[in-house]
Parts: C-alpha cells; structure tokens; sequence
C-alpha cells in the first residue's frame, strides 16, 4: 500500500469501474465487452487494479502473457489520480507478477508524442525496439515499440 493505493489482480467484479477508466483516458476505448471477455474468457489476460482506499479503482494494467512473453495491452490512471505515481506503481506491480511467473521478456507500444510514459518506461528499464507506423487509429500516430528483458 502506497498513500492509501493498494494492488491487486483484477476480476470480473471490476470490468465497470475499469471500463469508466478506459472511456476517460482513450480516444478509442475498448468496450466494456471486452474486458468482460478479457476476465471470463482470455487464458493469456492478466490485469492489475490500483485500487484507493477511498475513491475505489484509480487505474489498471492489462497484460497477455504467453509463455515467457508479456505484452502490456494497456495502462491506463483516472485522470483525477494523475501524477501521484499510480501507473509506476501499476507497472512495478505487473512486472512482479510477470517475474513470478517466468515471464523473461515484457514489450509495449505507446504513442511517440507521449514523453511521459515513456520516460516512466524508461525508468523501469524498458529500451526502445522500434517504431510501429500509423499504429493508433485514430490518428494515425505512430507507436514506440519498448522491450525489457526481466532476467538482467
């Protein structure tokens, strides 16, 4: 627990609140569908829930884990617990997991405008391993594609 933040696996119970979150922070929000599909129904889908003692559910983490591979799908904070950490904790907390499970390599794509998230990505290791063109549907913009090898 981190200021009143407390980490943890999400389940079915959480696909509303993580939804409202998805539809505050993306132009293209995933559908509330499927996150339930995500939790029900996807082997590979692991998510993490930063969760506040007082507000509820302040941000997630999704994940597809298949073998020793991780892919994080999305991270994403309400936008009114932005700036207090969050999504690094939500990041620590996935990494954990991953490690526990015998993940060796994690890899992401975020925008190239977004500076932030990548130097957060940065800081936890993660190098760049490409560009992605035209990725982000909605405008086009490309993706920074980062890997991190959890052995080293």
């Amino acid at each position: 627990m981190h200021n009143g933040i407390t980490y943890r696996k999400m389940t079915s119970d959480d696909v509303e609140a993580v939804h409202a979150i998805e539809v505050e922070s993306f132009t293209l929000p995933w559908t509330k569908e499927s996150f339930a599909y995500e939790m029900a129904e996807n082997q590979n889908a692991l998510y993490v829930i930063a969760e506040h003692d007082e507000k509820g559910i302040v941000g997630y983490c999704g994940m597809w884990v298949i073998i020793d591979e991780c892919h994080i799908t999305n991270v994403a904070v309400t936008n009114r617990m932005r700036g207090f950490g969050i999504g690094e904790g939500l990041m620590r907390e996935a990494i954990r997991l991953s490690k526990e499970i015998g993940v060796v390599h994690m890899t992401l794509e975020v925008r190239v405008s977004n500076t932030i998230a990548q130097n957060l990505y940065r800081k936890l290791g993660f190098a760049e391993g490409g560009i992605r063109k035209s990725y982000y549907t909605d405008n086009f913009e490309d993706a920074l594609v980062m890997w991190v090898n959890l052995n080293e």
